[in-house]
């Protein structure tokens, strides 16, 4: 059935709402990243200075974030998102300003932990999914991701560059007054909403994780995350010392990372845009994986000057890049239709546990076993995930569709999914009677969507 133009646009509500929620977002993530390239240098100035008391700080938001982000999400379904997001925010400015008034590395860890008890993001997902048609959702969502990928990179160019002026305590105050302005755009512009209702596509169930667990396919996506911003973490526990060793001042490694992440998008969108036509992306991932392990490889056993590891920053960050962006899409397509709210929210988890185990791991080795035992502990787990990888199949051309239904009977369920699952291109139908909704997964291009319409239409209100 053709939409009209009015459907395939955003409203001038969705675009509000969805605008302010991406800055709310992006404004959180950029201030969980900003001292990512120069806590290494600045750490150095505590009294309690040790690499393993460094690694924390970078990496400490993770465990709270991995331990809370399911359960949060999950709040919110039965107070609301609005109470659960204000909350997450405040929490995320006490965390900050607790960070910038530490007088002590140990202090700044525990401000970094209480920044990331702030778990909102499934909140934030969860209120731009009840704002928005389900036609415009795909656009809110990428307009959100667009603002996490925006607010990294940001984070790379502005830490370096503000540090020498404010220091770090001025870092954090400044994520601090960010979240503050975050706080006034999230109660002004974002409207109000009243709907609770869980959505598998959504919100995590723990009914389901179980199954989640279970399958191949994402448990190899959970592990790659897992990795990747594990190396993240452990990978910025080194390479900004490496910098200034290898004669780059802290102060000019903001125009390092400009050039080197813009680089980096020159090499990985073709990359992205091969594996997607050709269907071989778990190709490209092990290409990815193989020029993570040179970056680390470069960093670790190079002693040249720093142009040297301005290239192993450029092949890090196309490789960084390339499955930053391509495990999430990977991960909705093999998700079960209704189960991609438990899909992600296993799949966040296993990306913020990552993050503490990086900044953890890689302060602990550095401390005890030097760089090369970083670059060891690195290169041993991008091995375990090239085998991991070995067992990756390309990712179904599925889409999911969902249809809102009336209160059905028993007989009637029975009967609206026989009939969808006998429909042109539908692959798997889950009706979901309490919610009113039928989950399907469709082939892209052999799915009928009028007839499927018209096989739903006499089930709706």
């Amino acid at each position: 059935m053709p939409k009209s133009a009015n459907e395939q646009r955003l409203s001038p509500l969705e675009r509000r709402a969805s605008g302010a929620l991406a800055a709310v977002f992006g404004l959180r993530m950029l201030g969980l990243f900003l001292i990512m390239p120069v806590m290494a240098i600045y750490g150095q100035a505590y009294p309690d200075y040790t690499p393993l008391l460094v690694g924390l700080a970078i990496g400490a938001y993770g465990l709270t974030q991995a331990l809370l982000q399911i359960p949060m999400g999950m709040l919110s379904d039965k107070i609301g998102r609005r109470p659960v997001i204000m909350g997450g925010l405040l929490v995320f400015v006490i965390g900050s300003l607790v960070a910038a008034y530490a007088d002590s590395l140990a202090g700044v860890v525990i401000g970094r932990a209480l920044q990331g008890m702030g778990a909102i993001a499934a909140a934030i997902l969860a209120l731009a999914a009840d704002i928005t048609r389900d036609s415009q959702r795909p656009k809110v969502m990428a307009m959100i991701g667009m603002c996490i990928g925006l607010a990294f990179a940001l984070a790379l160019i502005l830490g370096p560059l503000m540090g020498p002026y404010i220091g770090l305590s001025g870092l954090f105050l400044f994520t601090a007054i960010s979240a503050v302005f975050g706080i006034l755009v999230f109660y002004f512009a974002v409207p109000k909403v009243e709907v609770r209702a869980a959505r598998g596509d959504l919100l995590p169930s723990s009914k389901e994780f179980g199954l989640i667990l279970k399958h191949g396919q994402l448990a190899r996506l959970n592990v790659g995350v897992f990795i990747l911003h594990c190396l993240l973490t452990a990978f910025f526990v080194v390479v900004p010392t490496q910098l200034v060793a290898g004669g780059l001042a802290s102060e000019q490694h903001a125009w390092l990372y400009l050039p080197t992440l813009l680089g980096s998008f020159v090499f990985m969108v073709p990359m992205l845009i091969i594996a997607e036509k050709r269907r071989q992306q778990p190709l490209f991932f092990r290409i990815a994986i193989v020029l993570l392990a040179a970056a680390v490889a470069i960093i670790g056993f190079s002693e040249g000057s720093w142009l040297i590891y301005v290239a192993a920053v450029l092949i890090f960050f196309t490789g960084f890049n390339f499955l930053e962006a391509t495990l999430p899409s990977i991960l909705t397509r093999f998700a079960p239709a209704g189960r991609k709210g438990s899909a992600s929210g296993i799949y966040a988890t296993s990306q913020f546990a990552g993050a503490f185990v990086g900044g953890a791991a890689g302060g602990a080795i550095l401390q005890w076993g030097g760089l090369i035992g970083v670059v060891a502990f690195s290169l041993v787990l991008l091995l375990c995930w090239l085998l991991v990888s070995l067992g990756m199949t390309p990712p179904p051309q599925w889409q999911n569709v969902s249809f809102k239904l009336r209160q059905l009977s028993n007989a009637e369920i029975e009967s609206l999914a026989t009939e969808l699952a006998e429909g042109a291109g539908v692959e798997e139908v889950r009706l979901v009677a309490s919610e009113q909704i039928a989950y399907l997964k469709v082939h892209k291009t052999d799915y009928n969507e009028e007839q499927v319409t018209a096989l739903v239409k006499p089930y709706q209100s």
